[in-house]
């Protein structure tokens, strides 16, 4: 029979703690920017399709939430 190990087990490299973090942080912040930049092109497709203002005010609206967003998720 095949003996089993008694000692520690190397599974690999070990961690790079740092650098797991700042992935983490750099995912975090995709995350929360992805879902404000989604929830303002769907606002702005409203505007521009649900009410008369058209292209170029939807887009504008798109501009600008997109800057309030940005100041409000800043921290």
């Amino acid at each position: 029979m095949a003996e089993k190990p008694t000692g520690p087990i190397e599974l690999g490299a070990p961690m790079d703690y740092s650098e797991h973090e700042k992935t983490y942080g750099f995912f975090l912040s995709a995350a929360k920017y992805g879902t404000m930049f989604v929830v303002t092109l769907l606002i702005a497709m409203a505007i521009g399709f649900f009410t008369g203002a058209g292209f170029i005010t939807a887009l504008i609206a798109l501009v600008f939430l997109n800057i309030a967003g940005v100041f409000l998720l800043r921290g």
